[in-house]
């Protein structure tokens, strides 16, 4: 079992991992309250990455991995998946007008 400290290499790696072999690929996530560490494991059998945090800000990291496998899953180990990483820049939303208390 390797701990991967950077979490770009973490991401990276697991994708790579995923998209070879689909069918036996598992991705678990454990956390303990008591210690307020959060482990996230992909494995496919033969290779074992994990990555261990503390970090509450982590915590936005490791939902943008679950939508990168949800759409990986429901779309196919060769779906675009730049759209859910935004790496991409986003259209920016025209402010609405009209709300708020009238002067």
């Amino acid at each position: 079992m390797v701990y991967i400290t950077s979490w770009d290499d973490f991401v990276e790696k697991s994708v790579q991992l995923f998209r070879a072999d689909p069918e036996s690929t598992r991705y678990t996530m454990k956390y303990r309250h008591c210690d307020g560490k959060l482990v996230l494991k992909v494995t496919d059998n033969r290779e074992c990455l994990k990555f261990k945090t503390d970090q509450a800000q982590d915590a936005k990291k490791m939902e943008k991995l679950n939508n990168i496998f949800f759409t990986l899953m429901s779309r196919g180990p060769e779906a675009d998946i730049s759209e859910v990483t935004g790496k991409e820049q986003m259209e920016v939303q025209p402010a609405k007008k009209g709300r708020g208390r009238k002067q």
